[in-house]
């Protein structure tokens, strides 16, 4: 099928999905049923989408990383490091601006 529907955008499959979320009670859905909402809503040309609602979405999915992804984040991670310890070390060496104190007389030392 096609789902490019000018009429349509992922803002608004987003906002639907929310309150059919909310609506329901529920709190965990399957990527299945969510999938099925955002179809659902691609489908319908009339459909109540209701309005934006403030809310975290949670996604508790087990991400598998490959060697070579588990390499490029531990380097990414080594240098970011190395950046921020670079960095307390120039800032450390550099001289701090002295701020001069100055001292009014008082009218009860005369």
């Amino acid at each position: 099928k096609n789902y490019r529907n000018p009429a349509k955008n992922i803002d608004d499959c987003v906002t639907y999905i929310l309150n059919y979320v909310q609506k329901s009670g529920c709190n965990g859905f399957t990527d299945g049923e969510i999938y099925g909402q955002a179809v659902h809503y691609y489908d319908e040309n009339e459909i109540e989408v209701g309005e934006p609602i403030q809310c975290k979405v949670a996604v508790n999915h087990v991400v598998e990383l490959t060697a070579e992804e588990k390499a490029e984040a531990r380097q990414n991670a080594i240098r970011q490091y190395q950046d921020e310890e670079l960095r307390k070390l120039q800032n450390r060496n550099k001289p701090t601006a002295k701020k001069e104190t100055k001292v009014e007389p008082s009218l009860f030392d005369f």
